[in-house]
């Protein structure tokens, strides 16, 4: 059975640091971590789906800027319990010119009937020309999330599943317009989405998965992290 294992990670920041680059920064305490280690640091550099996910720091500053010598926590999330073990044991000792970790819990997530998951940060889906409003359509977007998310779970568990079901009632947007945000120099955009999630077997098992992958691609980059609500 998949686990869903969560880790909080409480830091210290050594330097005010602004919402925009938030990302980045905790991108950056992930990476060095993984780089210890020849078999992380090979996980790390080759393409692939990377199975673990995370947000930003909070409490969010009304001003949009963390400050220095204050107390922030995020999370990581992950199905790949030997990943989760290893960040547990490397990133608590993890530190850059900006940001210091203090400590870390970890929980399992329980598996319950979800009503719904929605996204914390921008979920990214990549076409071909572009930014999907350009010339796509929400069904396009939605059959590419869906695809996306089952190839990824099709990957971890070694298998083919029968793709013959619903997975969302209902996807709704929660911004009006595209949320930009500022990756590698450029800048990408993506939105941020509920979906309520059907009701079947296979739906809420993959919805479950979600919530340690993310939804849409670039997951490790600090995309697509989903909340939930349950039943």
């Amino acid at each position: 059975m998949i686990k869903c294992l969560e880790m909080s990670v409480k830091v210290y920041l050594l330097e005010n640091i602004s919402l925009d680059n938030t990302s980045k920064e905790i991108r950056k305490l992930i990476d060095d971590t993984l780089i210890i280690e020849e078999k992380y640091k090979e996980f790390h550099n080759k393409a692939g789906f990377k199975n673990y996910s995370f947000n930003l720091l909070y409490p969010l500053e009304k001003d949009k800027v963390y400050k220095k010598d204050c107390i922030y926590t995020f999370i990581i999330r992950t199905v790949d319990s030997e990943l989760g073990m290893y960040f547990m044991n490397n990133l608590k000792n993890q530190y850059s010119d900006k940001i210091k970790v203090i400590t870390m819990s970890k929980k399992v997530i329980p598996k319950k009937h979800i009503e719904s998951i929605y996204s914390v940060t921008p979920i990214i889906a990549k076409f071909e020309d572009g930014y999907w409003r350009s010339n796509k359509t929400v069904e396009d977007l939605e059959k590419r999330i869906r695809e996306n998310l089952i190839k990824k779970y099709n990957e971890f568990t070694n298998s083919k599943i029968d793709e013959d079901f619903e997975l969302f009632q209902v996807i709704k947007f929660i911004n009006r317009k595209p949320i930009s945000t500022k990756y590698k120099n450029i800048s990408l955009l993506g939105d941020k989405i509920s979906f309520k999630v059907s009701e079947n077997d296979m739906a809420q098992e993959i919805a479950n998965f979600a919530l340690g992958v993310g939804v849409g691609e670039i997951n490790s980059r600090g995309f697509g992290f989903v909340n939930y609500r349950w039943l």
